[in-house]
């Protein structure tokens, strides 16, 4: 069992554009080794697969108009929100969605930072498929076994302020199940489910930071290998939260 843990931002990563190889950059700058685990920004992903939009190419719909005239946000933004969610949870004080990975956001997770002016992000529309990828292609060049987790910063319920979240991993599961062990008093543990991937997500976004620190990726050495599963998200009808939104 390991004793601590090693947690690098990786700098000196250029400005991510379309087309460039994320992986390979990640790897000129960093030396794996088996077990370790890469946290990649979702923006920087979107960059480099070309998952931008124009506002100036977006023509709002009704919806979007109205909702954009309670929030004063631009109507075209907002469209690109509605346009990239499966679901509307709430519209207003702000649009909370969810989209086709399962990920339930503020704004669908369309982001107009770090970004030239008049270009708005979206979220990989497949966040698992891009942690494969970029692992599968990590693994190929260096022959190490990794894993990788695509993060996106999230508010929280009940609480202020932001934190990184996991929206797609690879070659790890989410969810370290604790069900069936003992704990301390020997008592058998029948809920507890320790998520993992965010709790390693968050730690990223610590490293990364919010403006101008320029640190897409973040790179953990000596986090013990645990066991459980991939079922993150509640389905619908267990999601008490949900259930309750949609009556507001």
């Amino acid at each position: 069992m390991h004793t601590s843990v090693t947690v690098t931002g990786i700098r000196g990563l250029p400005l991510i554009q379309k087309g460039d190889n994320l992986p390979g950059l990640i790897i000129d700058k960093c030396a794996l080794e088996d077990g370790d685990i890469i946290c990649i920004a979702s923006t920087v992903i979107s960059k480099a697969k070309g998952y931008t939009r124009h506002l100036k190419d977006i023509t709002p719909g009704d919806r979007a108009t109205r909702i954009a005239q309670k929030t004063g946000e631009d109507p075209r933004f907002i469209q690109v929100v509605l346009d990239q969610a499966c679901d509307v949870l709430i519209e207003t004080p702000f649009t909370l969605t969810e989209v086709s990975c399962g990920h339930v956001g503020v704004r669908s997770g369309v982001d107009a930072s770090n970004v030239e002016d008049g270009l708005v992000i979206t979220l990989p529309p497949d966040p698992m498929k891009e942690a494969d990828e970029i692992r599968e292609e990590i693994k190929n060049r260096t022959g190490k076994e990794c894993g990788v987790i695509v993060t996106d910063t999230c508010g929280r319920s009940f609480r202020r302020g932001q934190t990184g979240h996991a929206i797609g991993w690879s070659g790890i599961t989410a969810i370290r199940d604790f069900r069936g062990d003992s704990d301390l008093f020997g008592h058998i543990l029948e809920i507890t489910e320790e998520a993992v991937v965010d709790e390693i997500a968050g730690f990223a976004n610590l490293m990364m930071g919010e403006s101008n620190n320029g640190v897409p990726a973040v790179h953990f050495r000596g986090i013990p290998a645990w066991t459980g599963h991939d079922t993150i998200y509640f389905r619908p009808e267990e999601d008490v939260i949900r259930s309750a939104l949609k009556k507001v």
